[in-house]
């Protein structure tokens, strides 16, 4: 099995695949997308269920999304997984989509089922058992702040907050007027008796330091969500300076280094995770 195949290959998959055993029907699509880990997770879990399916990797470009989706049923594929950049653009590509994954506005997970192309998502709630597993609490009993709350993972992690009903729940995004248009929407969530003194429940800020550094104040919990961090030599997503030792940190980026946020965070005291027990929880 190579390790990235691409559109070419999808073109003619049998033809790309043969003498692969058993075969290759799953995939995850991405731009990039060799550092995915999800073969290494669902190819010894289908060999032990018995099911006769590999998993692979497929370096679609945006422009190429389209065609390899409808190249699917065709290809023999059951599904397949979508990730950076797709999140968003599948979800107007597919014949149908689930109700949270319309909600949260975007679709991860992709089913087949004869020529119709089914979507999920399963970002939110695997986000809620990898916060449980990693910090022994639950997301309803937190102030949660989300970074990157504009689009893809980060707004179906910011719906999912919002369904649990967590104490507060503060988005941030580079584009202020996608956190704040995002906050609109989930208002409706937060109607009821919970009281917080002064400070609102829901509330989107810019990722501006002064705006930062007060809500942080009143927040337990900080979830990356941006792509920043993904490479050597990124930026960090929040200024060190920012970081308290109160904090728990979760960033969703689960590449081998360590990204700036997790070393700031743990530099200051903080409880810090990455993203491999989400990947775990929303690929089981």
């Amino acid at each position: 099995m190579k390790e990235v195949y691409t559109l070419a290959d999808l073109r003619d998959w049998p033809a790309a695949t043969a003498g692969e055993a058993p075969p290759l029907r799953l995939s995850v699509f991405g731009d990039p997308v060799a550092h995915s880990r999800s073969p290494q997770m669902h190819n010894p879990a289908l060999a032990a269920a018995g099911l006769e399916a590999r998993y692979c990797r497929l370096h679609i470009r945006p422009e190429e999304l389209a065609e390899a989706l409808r190249l699917l049923p065709k290809a023999g594929f059951i599904g397949t997984n979508v990730t950076i950049p797709h999140k968003s653009a599948v979800m107007e590509l597919v014949d149908e989509v689930e109700p949270y994954a319309r909600e949260a506005g975007a679709v991860n997970t992709v089913v087949v089922e004869g020529d119709r192309l089914r979507g999920f998502n399963t970002d939110g709630p695997g986000l809620v058992r990898a916060i449980r597993s990693e910090f022994s609490v639950d997301i309803r009993d937190l102030r949660v702040m989300v970074l990157g709350a504009g689009g893809g993972a980060g707004r179906a992690i910011a719906v999912q907050c919002a369904r649990e009903r967590c104490e507060r729940l503060v988005l941030v995004n580079r584009t202020f007027e996608k956190a704040a248009a995002l906050a609109t929407e989930l208002a409706p969530h937060f109607h009821g008796p919970r009281l917080l003194g002064p400070t609102a429940r829901l509330e989107a800020l810019p990722m501006e330091p002064g705006p930062l550094a007060s809500a942080l104040e009143n927040t337990d919990l900080v979830i990356n969500a941006t792509s920043c961090g993904m490479k050597r030599g990124d930026p960090p997503v929040l200024p060190a300076s920012l970081l308290q030792p109160h904090l728990m940190v979760y960033d969703t980026i689960y590449t081998a280094h360590r990204t700036p946020l997790l070393a700031d965070a743990e530099a200051v005291g903080a409880r810090a995770a990455n993203g491999l027990s989400m990947l775990l929880h929303q690929g089981a």
